[in-house]
């Protein structure tokens, strides 16, 4: 997403809709639009609700909705233009539609509401699906080179563990639909799937790896800092039950032993997290993993690391912000600063969502954000 100020121009908001191929949409249904809400979050599918005027005569109300222009599985793509830089913010299709009729003038609406293109990889269920002396990577590659059609390409990271099960011990199968056995693979690495629309319309890309926690920070949010202030308020809170240190058991081939393998033993978590804080919450809950008996020595160790990970983020943050005063668009799955909260919580997070509100004359993002514990690792926050 391109980092141009806001401030130097206005947000042009472009719809495109279609069954297959999104295009513009009648002028008449763009000036209809009232407002556009888009949810992205980290390793979760991203949704999207869009509110239309339903006027009585209005070209929406006598032809397109009776032809079905707005039924499911139609495709949505919502792009933001300002001072010539296009952004995607959504390639999804929508999933259903909500009418509301009033007898006040101008207040009935058609309300659309859907989701990312990953929601085409959870409606059919593929139980059997067999993948013989392949690494969970090369599965993952393999199943979402199956939606080449609607513009997406993977980008997948190796996992950080090898884990290529021989046919002569096990076979994976596939159980559910894509979406689930791609996002139980991930969750088994500690790593995130998700769709990242763009750089173009009708382009996504399907993440499947890391949930890197490395860059250039984006613009820092600033608060109590008077004039200097672009964000009104924000709330942080500390979780003392989030972090958990998990073992895992599993079966040695040779001796048919159980052995017991404990995240102290095995590599840093910060190999999938970069640190973001000096003082790292502790990991108060131990628990121990159901299922892993019958799993390879790799494939346990792997699950072990990748649930220390997802609980490392016992630090947590929320707020809201005005677009055009920020400067510019807060990007989600990214790093940003924070100034002004105190020596406790100042420092570099991990945007763990956005949500975009658009309406005219308006757009304000709501967010979240994560880290694993207090006092930044860096004595001032850039840019």
């Amino acid at each position: 997403m391109p980092d141009e100020p806001v401030r130097r121009g206005p947000v042009h908001l472009t719809l495109r809709m279609g069954r297959t191929m999104a295009r513009p949409v009648p002028r008449e249904v763009a000036d209809a639009l009232l407002s556009a809400q888009v949810t992205m979050t980290t390793g979760e599918r991203s949704g999207f609700q869009l509110a239309f005027d339903l006027s009585r005569r209005g070209l929406i109300n006598t032809r397109l909705l009776p032809d079905g222009w707005f039924d499911p599985p139609v495709r949505v793509v919502l792009t933001t233009t300002v001072q010539g830089a296009t952004t995607v913010l959504m390639d999804g299709v929508a999933m259903r539609q909500e009418v509301g009729i009033s007898n006040e003038p101008g207040q009935s609406t058609l309300t659309v509401t859907g989701e990312d293109l990953t929601v085409l990889m959870d409606l059919e269920e593929r139980a059997g699906q067999d993948f013989p002396d392949m690494a969970p990577s090369a599965r993952v590659r393999q199943i979402i080179d199956r939606y080449a059609g609607y513009g997406i390409t993977p980008q997948v990271v190796p996992e950080l563990i090898p884990q290529i099960p021989l046919r002569t011990r096990r076979i994976d199968f596939q159980s559910g639909t894509d979406l689930a056995y791609v996002t139980e693979l991930a969750r088994a690495n500690g790593f995130v799937f998700f769709l990242d629309p763009g750089p173009r319309p009708g382009a996504s890309r399907a993440y499947w790896g890391p949930e890197w926690r490395i860059g250039t920070p984006q613009r820092a949010l600033n608060v109590n800092m008077d004039a200097l202030s672009n964000v009104d308020q924000l709330t942080f809170s500390y979780d003392g039950a989030a972090r958990e240190e998990p073992e895992a058991r599993v079966q040695n081939q040779r001796t048919r032993g159980s052995q017991v393998l404990n995240v102290l033993g095995v590599p840093e978590i910060s190999v999938l997290r970069p640190p973001l804080a000096r003082r790292p919450a502790p990991a108060l809950k131990k628990r121990v993993l159901s299922d892993t008996a019958k799993k390879e020595g790799g494939e346990g160790l792997a699950e072990a690391v990748a649930r220390a990970a997802e609980s490392s983020d016992a630090i947590s943050g929320s707020g809201q912000l005005d677009v055009v005063r920020y400067g510019y668009v807060l990007r989600p799955r990214e790093l940003v600063g924070v100034r002004g909260a105190g020596l406790t919580y100042d420092g570099e997070y991990f945007v763990k969502s956005v949500t975009h509100d658009l309406r005219r004359g308006s757009y304000t993002q709501n967010f979240t954000l994560a880290r694993e514990g207090l006092v930044a690792r860096h004595a001032t926050v850039r840019p």
